[in-house]
């Protein structure tokens, strides 16, 4: 199996896993948040946020080192596992503990604190998980990280529907990310031993300084990530209430459910940038498609959900959550921007230059505390979305700064150039062809838009040639593949 078909399968395998995931996690929070209101909501969406911000103690950077290692090497994978399992137990450990004290410090009441104790259980559980998945993208077999994927979200849903007939409160709710996260580690076992290697635990103490040493500028990084993705959440929840958080993280989750789709690409192609980091040719290859993929992508994405954010909002979680739609019109555009970024972030990792993409990270962290600081008390959840956007924005200047000093970035200036032309024009005429939508279900108003939108923008590509011969050679492959 060449490059191409190893990429196109596992794209696939990802891609029609993630659909399954979407479609069951979509009901599950669609569900989850009607039943409990924007305010219980806004307490486990609180929970989740700040186990956010502090998971990187857990995971301590060794999700990425072990992908990148293990797929240049197969031989590390039983040590890497052995020893990871019991460093993630160790951080874990240290991780509960610091949560403990914030929401203590804090003095957030008895049922917020109980809600944040078992989504830390549920982290450390996920951290372990982390780290199965990691040998299987390692060794490309990215299917088994669909079946977990599915598995998890079949589980959360069923749960939930279960908690909601039974009228449980929100405690029950964070009771499901632990129990779908357990069953699914013992999913992760089975698997593991039967197709890898059998999981052991292992205490290798110059193993475990080498990897600490190695994988402390990934932590730092996804600190940094950490800070600026719910840091917004933390600071809402602490300073305009429950409810607020509530409509917030209705707006955020329609953005992390967007940003999947870059995930299932980088997941996919991060192994063979690891591989091939000294073969320049095959390297900038991969690097410039994906920019170009990634940018015909992306604009769209924002450009319709800033049109259709009303109707995204009524469709999925109705009218008790409506102050979300102009969050989410601003909230989107911060997708845009990292589905160009991650481009260099994954292409500094596949270098050993994770120390650049550190320093950009951290900047962006510092300038997001700031900006919260200024924007939410004045401007509530539209404040932190503008925090957000640009904060990631800046990120992406200062990559992309850096990155040209390793790869000309002038191959696809044009190109860049070219799909925000197409997008441009495909609005255009959009607004002369629907000017107003007046279905009276959201869905069809959505379902009409995108469909429209989609149709003028493939012409407009495909007549102004926005992809090139060898991208359509390389999509009839992954298409045809078997």
């Amino acid at each position: 199996m060449n490059t191409v078909q190893r990429i196109a399968k596992n794209m696939m395998v990802l891609f029609l896993a993630r659909i399954v995931s979407i479609l069951f996690g979509f009901f599950y929070v669609m569900y989850t948040a009607r039943y409990l209101g924007p305010a219980n909501y806004g307490i486990l969406s609180f929970a989740l946020a700040l186990n956010g911000i502090f998971r990187v103690i857990t995971n301590f950077g060794l999700d990425p080192l072990t992908v990148r290692e293990v797929a240049r090497d197969k031989s590390l994978a039983r040590r890497y596992l052995a020893n990871g399992i019991v460093l993630k137990l160790i951080f874990g450990t240290l991780t509960f503990l610091i949560v403990a004290l914030v929401v203590n410090f804090l003095r957030y009441p008895g049922l917020t604190r109980r809600v944040v104790y078992i989504i830390t259980f549920s982290t450390i559980v996920t951290g372990i998980n982390n780290l199965f998945n990691d040998i299987y993208q390692a060794f490309e077999r990215m299917e088994f990280i669909s079946i977990g994927q599915i598995l998890q979200s079949v589980l959360s849903l069923v749960f939930a529907i279960v908690a909601i007939k039974l009228g449980m409160d929100v405690l029950y709710f964070a009771m499901i990310y632990l129990i779908a996260n357990l069953i699914t580690l013992g999913y992760h076992i089975v698997i593991m031993t039967w197709k890898f290697l059998k999981p052991k635990i292992e205490i290798d103490l110059r193993f475990w300084k080498s990897v600490v040493k190695e994988a402390w500028q990934f932590a730092l990084m996804t600190i940094f990530v950490s800070i600026y993705y719910w840091m917004d959440s933390v600071m809402l929840s602490y300073m305009k209430g429950d409810k607020v958080v509530g409509w917030y993280s209705a707006a955020y989750n329609v953005i992390l459910l967007v940003l999947v789709i870059s995930q299932i690409y980088f997941t996919a192609i991060f192994p063979n940038l690891s591989r091939h980091y000294k073969n320049t040719q095959t390297f900038n290859y991969i690097y410039y498609k994906s920019l170009i993929y990634m940018a015909f992508i992306a604009f769209p994405l924002g450009i319709l959900t800033t049109l259709l954010s009303e109707k995204i909002i009524l469709a999925i979680y109705k009218e008790a959550y409506l102050p979300a739609s102009l969050a989410l019109k601003v909230l989107i555009w911060a997708d845009v921007c990292i589905f160009i970024s991650l481009n260099f972030g994954y292409v500094f990792n596949a270098l050993n230059r994770q120390d650049i993409a550190t320093k950009a990270t951290g900047i962006g962290a510092l300038v997001n505390v700031v900006l919260n600081l200024i924007l939410i008390p004045k401007y509530s959840l539209v404040g932190a979305a503008v925090a957000t956007v640009i904060t990631e924005f800046i990120v992406l200047i200062v990559e992309g700064a850096v990155i040209v000093r390793y790869i000309p970035f002038d191959p696809v200036i044009g190109d860049i150039l070219k799909i925000v032309f197409v997008n441009l024009a495909s609005f255009a005429i959009l607004e002369l062809v629907i000017p107003e939508i007046k279905f009276p279900s959201p869905f069809l108003n959505i379902i009409t838009v995108v469909v429209t939108y989609g149709a003028i923008y493939i012409s407009l590509s495909t007549l102004l040639k926005v992809l090139k011969g060898d991208d359509w050679r390389l999509i009839k492959k992954i298409i045809n593949y078997k």
